[in-house]
């Protein structure tokens, strides 16, 4: 499923996330899932939250820039080399995943990840085929 993840730039500095964590769950946004990639001086934050909108609007209102982009919520099958059944067929249709991380939570059992990639609705496309050629077995649902 195609979702909306948001990212900030924050200065790695003691609390900067706790601040946006706080700020968020204040005004009942629950954050779902989250990345974060540090340097020396700054912090790059991706995350997925229950209101999208309301995060950005809170997020811009204390001035910080925040970025919006579609990502893919995939079930993954939770095994050895389940994550796989996932990548193969994106690799297979030369879509290039960039980044991934887990999503905070389970959805009917299975394990979800959070994936950005570079061709976002044809990532969709290809993960739904190879869901229905699984016969319906399910080994991943978007």
């Amino acid at each position: 499923m195609l979702i909306k993840q948001i990212s900030v730039v924050l200065d790695n500095v003691p609390g900067a996330m706790s601040d946006v964590s706080e700020v968020l769950g204040r005004e009942g946004v629950n954050i779902r899932a989250i990345s974060v990639a540090d340097t020396s001086d700054i912090s790059t934050v991706r995350f997925v939250v229950d209101d999208p909108v309301k995060a950005l609007n809170i997020l811009k209102s204390k001035g910080l820039s925040t970025k919006e982009t579609e990502v893919l919520a995939v079930e993954t099958p939770d095994h050895p080399g389940g994550l796989n059944a996932v990548l193969r067929p994106l690799k297979e249709a030369h879509v290039n995943v960039h980044y991934l991380y887990p999503y905070l939570g389970r959805m009917g059992g299975q394990a979800i990840v959070i994936l950005g990639v570079d061709k976002p609705e044809k990532a969709q496309k290809i993960l739904k085929q190879n869901w229905i050629r699984t016969l319906g077995k399910e080994v991943y649902n978007i």
